[in-house]
């Protein structure tokens, strides 16, 4: 139902219900915001490191104590399951750790020139103001993930959430406050008209940097957008991870691989293996072993005890996810487990396997951002490259193979920004996150995060 004037609901995924309704931004509201960030910056900036190091680590401890409230709260915007909540929550707090030790590191360097004619001072100082849109699947990860460097670095902040999830946003704000963020340094504004909101903000002068995590889509829309003020961008796009099973994996790792690749967060994660391309030699066998472990996975609200998948997260991607399984199936895929909506209330659609996924299914190219795990087939290690690689996207990749120098082969070979090798989950807050091609530039996380939101200058100081 629609909101009053100013308002829009918050739904539970799982039932369909009302959570509450909360203020329905203007463009106005999000130049407000940006005044705020304006203002704060220059004092924010001249902050010493350890004084924003102490915040971001005062915040780290807060999140902790008020984990339980976090995970609820999420499950209840979101649908994951409360086990899976907990956990975005220790992984979120791990950016407000390991970014609070980073603000007192950054660093420059001094030194005579080639000629000997001047010393050249290097120094790294705040981009300014930063924008960020952050998605709805995972509400605290990718706050922190974006906020904490530009916090860490010195820079004020507006942040969007998505329409669908902003209450972990808004907490997470109040929190900030709480371990003792000056007011005006994060500014977070909701709304469902994202768009009109969005543009005066990238289009103001004032701006100096934007970050999305989204649809590739939608990037290239923001991306054009930043290019008339020459913002610095940082952006987190659509993924095709494939995940490749090689006739000389060990079942055992790769199948508890796929399990945690394909179906954590009820499979929609932009690191989701979207593609299993497993060898016809041990790919009857693998599609067995994961149709028995899906067949068993309890479906229902994510706060019921035991619950593995919760509701996808509107009926358009139920939409979405039972056209693509239907496409791969009349094209000759057979369902092995799963395969359809589960009748509401609430937006679940069952945990599922399809094996013998023909090329040109639409499964194979879009990201499916659903609980659906889909097999095709190679014959040989180069055909599994370019089954791998035939894709415009390139964030993730995972690999499970005993050998070693094939192992190491396929990290050179694979066009993705990251990669697991007999592993599932690769996401680390001391890493650095990212893709290529078009999943999207810049990293997240790391020794190469915080760089994202510093300028370098360089000095040069005539020898005496």
């Amino acid at each position: 139902m629609p909101g009053g004037a100013g308002t829009f609901p918050v739904y539970d995924p799982a039932t369909g219900d009302v959570l509450v309704e909360i203020a329905d931004a203007t463009p106005e509201d999000g130049i407000r915001a940006l005044d705020a960030a304006v203002a704060a910056q220059a004092e924010w900036a001249a902050t010493p490191p350890r004084k924003r190091s102490d915040i971001l680590r005062r915040a780290f401890d807060l999140l902790q104590e008020r984990a339980d409230e976090f995970a609820l709260l999420m499950t209840l915007e979101m649908g994951k399951p409360l086990a899976e909540a907990r956990g975005e929550v220790t992984y979120g707090g791990e950016f407000l750790r390991w970014f609070s030790e980073e603000a007192v590191r950054i660093a420059g360097r001094y030194g005579s020139n080639p000629e000997g004619t001047g010393r050249m001072l290097i120094s790294q100082l705040p981009v300014g103001p930063c924008f960020f849109i952050t998605p709805w699947n995972f509400p605290l990860a990718m706050a922190t993930r974006k906020i904490a460097p530009a916090l860490a670095a010195g820079c004020t902040v507006v942040v969007k959430p998505a329409e669908l999830t902003p209450l972990t946003t808004l907490a997470f704000v109040q929190l900030l406050e709480d371990a003792g963020l000056p007011a005006g340094v994060v500014n977070v504004i909701t709304t469902t008209h994202s768009q009109s909101v969005s543009a005066p903000i990238i289009a103001d002068p004032r701006l100096r940097k934007l970050s999305f995590t989204g649809s590739t889509p939608v990037g290239k829309k923001l991306i054009a957008q930043a290019a008339e003020g020459v913002l610095r961008v940082s952006m987190e796009l659509g993924g095709n991870a494939p995940f490749v099973v090689f006739d000389d994996a060990d079942l055992d790792k790769a199948v508890d691989g796929a399990m945690a690749a394909k179906f954590r967060n009820i499979g929609q994660a932009c690191t989701a293996a979207n593609r299993f391309i497993v060898h016809e030699a041990v790919a009857e066998d693998f599609a067995a072993r994961i149709a028995e472990r899906v067949k068993s996975m309890k479906v229902g609200r994510g706060t019921e005890d035991g619950v593995q998948i919760g509701p996808l997260i509107d009926e358009k991607a139920v939409s979405n996810t039972t056209a693509l399984v239907d496409d791969a199936v009349e094209r000759g895929a057979s369902v092995l487990a799963g395969g359809a909506a589960i009748e509401g209330p609430g937006t679940f659609f069952e945990p599922t396997v399809i094996s013998g996924v023909a090329p040109g299914s639409d499964i194979l190219s879009q990201e499916i951002f659903a609980p659906v795990l889909a097999i095709a087939t190679f014959a040989d290690e180069d055909e599994a490259v370019r089954l791998a690689n035939d894709t415009e996207y390139g964030l993730v990749s995972y690999v499970f193979t005993e050998g070693l120098e094939r192992g190491l082969r396929m990290v050179e070979r694979l066009e993705t920004g990251m990669m697991g090798l007999n592993v599932g989950v690769v996401s680390n807050a001391a890493a650095p996150f990212g893709g290529v091609k078009q999943s999207g530039v810049g990293r997240e996380g790391g020794l190469e995060g915080i760089h994202e939101y510093l300028s370098t200058k360089y000095t040069l100081i005539p020898a005496s």
